[in-house]
This record gives structure tokens, C-alpha cells and sequence, in this order.
């Protein structure tokens, strides 16, 4: 009886905790989409520590740390669901979705993106 008590103050006071959702405004969700291509392109290995500093800055310049906060999780969050699925020890799949990803007009669209050219003989 004084665990069901417990368990029952406990909800009490959880559902009357205020609750915050998450909310992005359509500049945020553009910067998450941009810095969505940074972190493609850089776990691709097409851009060294500054390229990537210089990039992620340039897309979060404008937004207060919290925001930043909020946008960056959007960002992994863009990669994570392009990842979803992929088996461990499948990197090639994994690569071909970035790249995919990386090449898309989604990120064509955002200017400062690193080209990568290869060449099959």
C-alpha cells in the first residue's frame, strides 16, 4: 500500500510539472536542414576541423545557444533517419546514403558545400 502511494504522488506531481514542447521556427528547421549537410559532408571525410568549424558557425551564426542546441539535434536527427536501417559492418551503405544525401538538391541548395569528384577507370 505505501509503494502504491508512492507510485501515485510520483504521478501527481510528474503531470503537474509543466511541460515544454519542442518547437522550431522555419528558420531553425532551414538551419537544421543546412547543418544536416555539414555533418554529411564531414562523415564523409570531405571537410577538415576548420572547414567544418567555419561551415557549422556560418549556419548557426545568427541563433542564441539554446537555439543552437535545438538546431543541431535536428541536424543528427536528419542523419540518424538516414541512417536507420543500416546493419553494422555495412559502411559502403551507409556512405552511399550520405553521399546521396550530400549530392541531393536539398543540400545543392544551401551554396557552401564541398564538391567531391571521383573517377572509376
Amino acid at each position: 500500500m505505501f509503494r502504491a502511494l508512492i507510485v501515485a504522488t510520483t504521478m501527481l506531481l510528474s503531470a503537474s510539472l509543466p511541460v515544454q514542447a519542442l518547437t522550431l521556427s522555419s528558420s531553425e528547421l532551414a538551419a537544421a536542414e543546412q547543418l544536416g549537410c555539414v555533418l554529411a559532408d564531414d562523415a564523409l571525410g570531405y571537410l577538415n576541423e576548420d572547414q567544418f568549424n567555419n561551415r557549422f558557425d556560418d549556419v548557426v551564426d545568427a541563433f542564441s545557444d539554446e537555439q543552437v542546441d535545438v538546431i543541431y539535434a535536428k541536424a543528427l536527427g536528419y542523419i540518424d533517419g538516414l541512417l536507420f536501417g543500416v546493419p553494422n559492418g555495412q559502411g559502403q551503405l551507409a556512405a552511399r546514403r550520405l553521399e546521396s544525401y550530400s549530392n541531393s538538391e536539398r543540400c545543392a541548395a544551401v551554396g557552401a558545400r564541398v564538391a567531391s569528384h571521383t573517377v572509376s577507370l
